[in-house]
């Protein structure tokens, strides 16, 4: 159901690699493979289609909490998902979309088609848990979610918040509330020091405490995001932080500039016009919507990032080209203000290529020549050098990557297709990720792939 080692992206990756790069991965621990990762199926969401409280164009954010689902059966997949519902809408359309709810996790099948997949139970139904929080951010909003029980705070779900373009004035973006949904009890907000908002509102993760300690001062959330066109930094980025200030956990007061640890990011295009200090295989039109610290029962570790990969040999700012996907199709307006096309190398395109097509839709945006669903690996081992600074940001590279989208049903119901995109260049194909450590179980959030709400799938990682 996965494509791995020979996908041609993998072997650019792994030929991208400085030697410097290259020597500390040959000498690491063991590093999760693309082999190691065993598809078990998927399952659908509950709930109807009213907004706000539906998963209908909804998956923005996706949490695992172990302690979820206790009389649930003894099935192999404990626990349970906090998910995030329909979106927020701008211009007062619903200020009151993110809500989140607790879901099971049924035993997943694997099927192609919907009708075999079971489906998921509510165990909290949808709650506004940021309500009055983050006022205004619901123009595309952004939003991550992490379940952390720590000694000092107890069960805590921590939560990021953006949107497309930074609000005026800036207002804080991290923030945490509690599992009871009815009485969330939300604190901060908080800002990630001094960091590129762009930077660090969108996926969140775990890190494994033995390696926070050790490397990033015991700041043990990982938040980070890429924000399309390269303004965040051309790849995912990563940043480590801590939102309480003593052993109690008393939560730092609200507008803090929390102290944080960076650990992958990448040169922004906002300062610089060059395709440089960036992930190998870049492209303006990546979406990476989710990360992971896997840490395996077989002593296995590797940092993953999961999205929609732009691989297409040509990439712009523009439409669809009605002719075909291998057709730019570039706002003429915005010619000289910056480059609007390029080939997957990252030079310009040839001047033939800047034309604004006949016939284009509205969506407009960062578009591909093609798009593949994709997991990017890297070495966790790396990143400790870049987090005691000896090895800049920039640096690493992935180790390995896995295509995903033979696993993926890729919207059966041909729903928002303008939108989104079809065939090779469909994009959005994957959201958010969470990880059960303890039963090496990786959940993938497909959106639209029942109708307009989102698809679990289910990978263990040996």
């Amino acid at each position: 159901m996965t494509r791995s080692i020979a996908h041609p992206v993998f072997l650019l990756l792994i030929s991208g690699l400085s030697a410097d790069t290259q020597c500390i991965a040959a000498g690491a621990a063991k590093l999760v493979q693309p082999a190691d990762f065993v598809y078990m199926g998927a399952f659908r969401l509950p709930g109807g289609t009213n907004r706000p409280r539906t998963f209908a164009y909804g998956g923005n954010a996706m949490t695992f909490n172990p302690a979820g689902d206790t009389t649930g059966p003894n099935d192999g997949y404990p626990g349970s998902l906090f998910i995030a519902g329909h979106d927020r809408l701008p211009y007062g359309e619903l200020p009151n979309g993110g809500q989140v709810s607790e879901v099971t996790i049924p035993v997943p099948v694997i099927s192609k088609k919907l009708k075999p997949l079971p489906r998921a139970a509510f165990l909290q139904q949808f709650q506004d848990v940021a309500k009055g929080f983050f006022p205004g951010m619901d123009e595309i909003p952004r939003m991550g979610m992490q379940y952390l029980n720590t000694p000092a705070t107890g069960p805590k779900i921590h939560l990021t918040w953006g949107q497309h373009f930074e609000p005026e004035p800036p207002t804080g973006t991290h923030a945490w509330f509690d599992p009871n949904l009815k009485a969330p009890a939300l604190q901060g907000t908080w800002f990630i020091g001094n960091e590129s908002f762009y930077s660090v509102n969108d996926y969140m993760l775990e890190i494994p405490k033995s390696w926070a300690d050790k490397n990033a001062k015991g700041r043990s959330i990982g938040t980070g995001r890429y924000r399309d066109g390269g303004w965040s930094g051309m790849g995912p980025t990563l940043f480590a932080y801590r939102p309480w200030i003593d052993n109690t956990g008393t939560p730092a007061p609200s507008g803090t500039r929390l102290a944080e640890t960076p650990l992958l990011h990448y040169q922004s295009s906002e300062n610089t016009e060059n395709i440089e200090r960036c992930l190998n295989t870049y492209q303006h039109a990546d979406e990476w919507a989710g990360g992971a610290w896997l840490t395996t029962s077989t002593g296995k570790t590797g940092l993953l990032f999961a999205g929609t990969k732009a691989t297409g040999n040509k990439y712009w700012y523009g439409w669809v080209n009605p002719d075909g996907p291998e057709q730019p199709c570039i706002e003429e307006e915005l010619i000289g203000q910056f480059t609007l096309c390029r080939l997957a190398d990252g030079t310009p395109c040839p001047d033939s290529d800047l034309v604004e097509c006949a016939g284009h839709n509205d969506y407009r945006g960062w578009w591909s020549a093609r798009f593949d669903a994709q997991l990017i690996l890297y070495d966790p081992a790396v990143i400790a050098r870049v987090a005691a600074g000896k090895l800049a940001t920039w640096k690493p590279q992935p180790y390995a990557a896995l295509d995903i989208d033979d696993a993926l049903l890729l919207n059966p119901g041909k729903v928002e297709q303008e939108m989104l995109g079809t065939g090779v260049q469909r994009r959005y194909r994957i959201g958010s990720v969470t990880y059960d450590r303890d039963h090496d179980l990786l959940y993938v959030l497909e959106l639209f792939a029942d109708g307009t709400k989102p698809v679990i799938h289910v990978w263990r990682v040996r």
